[in-house]
């Protein structure tokens, strides 16, 4: 399967927070780059855009990336949404995946494949564990979506590597450069692409002890998780300021070397 036309739409899992990278703009690469780079070895003519933008809940993500999106004529969409509808305090699963349904109808409607998620299994987080049943009733009526829309489901729920915290980035919200390869791996298996991406090694865990786990603690509430509360208080978003960082369809390339 070859695609041409490339264009991701989402939140901070689609932009690629946790995968640094000061090369790229907004300084991220990403499970979706590294996706883009493997269909880009696959043709002549690829072009890859991301409009993807951290903090931003399904409303602003349909309002501000779908008429772009459609306006590339893509061959290929993928799209995470919902998640940061699913953390606030109240939220009307129903009501927020009709207009994911609707959003969906338009884009299959042009002929692109698309592709969505079921929401990452929260079961085992302390922070998150007490809205399993809430992200358990979206995955429900994405796959419903997905089945009657013809769409391509990667079910995230079910990928049990990502119980392994070195997957994550250290603010446990965001994936990190592991999490974002093993993403890619996972889409371009789920689209039946051959590739030769490898999952990348884990960090060593080291030994830690009971009183360096409770600083890393404090140190986690104070770094991340009280800024994340004060943006939901006070109605601010992180992507607040923060541009697509592919606008429109571009070339895009492996880097030269790769750390694995």
């Amino acid at each position: 399967m070859t695609f041409h036309r490339y264009v991701a739409l989402g939140d901070s899992f689609t932009e690629g927070v946790g995968d640094a990278d000061p090369s790229r703009p907004n300084g991220l690469r990403g499970w979706a780059d590294r996706v883009a780079e493997v269909l880009a070895t696959r043709t002549d003519d690829f072009g890859y855009a991301n409009l993807a933008i951290r903090g931003r809940k399904l409303g602003p993500i349909l309002a501000e990336q779908l008429e772009p999106a459609l306006a590339l004529k893509p061959d290929l969409v993928t799209i995470y949404a919902g998640a940061n509808d699913i953390l606030r305090p109240a939220v009307d699963l129903d009501a927020l995946v009709a207009a994911y349904d609707e959003a969906l109808g338009k884009l299959v409607d042009t002929g692109a494949k698309v592709v969505v998620w079921t929401a990452y299994d929260v079961g085992g987080s302390k922070v998150f564990g007490a809205l399993r049943g809430r992200f358990a009733l979206y995955n429900e009526l994405v796959r419903e979506v997905a089945d009657r829309r013809g769409l391509t489901v990667v079910d995230f729920w079910r990928f049990a590597e990502y119980r392994e915290w070195r997957m994550w980035d250290e603010d446990r919200m965001h994936m990190g450069p592991a999490g974002h390869q093993q993403m890619a791996i996972r889409v371009l298996e789920t689209l039946g692409i051959e590739h030769d991406l490898e999952p990348l090694p884990l960090s060593d865990p080291g030994t830690t002890h009971a009183k360096a786990m409770l600083r890393g603690q404090a140190l986690w509430v104070r770094d991340h998780a009280v800024p994340w509360v004060q943006r939901r208080v006070t109605g601010k978003s992180s992507g607040d300021g923060i541009e697509p960082k592919r606008a429109t369809l571009l070339p895009i390339s492996a880097p030269a070397t790769e750390v694995r």
